[in-house]
């Protein structure tokens, strides 16, 4: 199909990119200033389900993420170097491992809930909450496609 004359800032695809990358930015400056610099935008795909529901399979952390085994393995590596999870020997299966938040994981938890709330609130304002609900359904679509 061919394209309208849009420019490239009226393109869905270039605005949820944009607009992913600055929420990003302000969500790690307001980590950064809470005292947990170490964390990246990346982390998310791996705390943001174990905040849901800690102690949990790769496996389980990867469909939750929609990541693969393997990108998800990285990122359990990564949060754990920087002390945000562990890992310990899943008791109902020896071979496998359960990735859960450490003490420096459940304390990041509480100042990303309250950054996120805050962010939220700040969307809200700006949107209004019709514009706000619109937006987190069609965001939800665009993971569907």
């Amino acid at each position: 199909m061919p394209r309208t004359n849009r420019t490239a800032t009226d393109d869905v695809g270039f605005l949820l990119a944009k607009a992913s990358a600055h929420f990003n930015a302000l969500l790690l400056d307001r980590f950064a200033e809470a005292g947990f610099p170490e964390v990246r935008g990346s982390f998310g795909s791996l705390l943001v389900p174990l905040f849901e529901h800690d102690a949990r399979r790769v496996g389980e952390l990867a469909a939750a993420a929609r990541l693969s085994k393997q990108s998800m393995t990285g990122l359990v590596a990564a949060c754990e170097q920087v002390g945000l999870v562990e890992r310990e020997r899943d008791p109902a299966d020896g071979r496998a491992f359960v990735v859960r938040l450490s003490t420096h994981g459940r304390r990041f938890q509480t100042v990303a809930e309250r950054v996120l709330d805050d962010l939220d609130r700040e969307l809200r304002d700006v949107l209004g909450t019709r514009n706000h609900d619109a937006l987190v359904k069609a965001l939800k679509g665009v993971m569907e496609l």
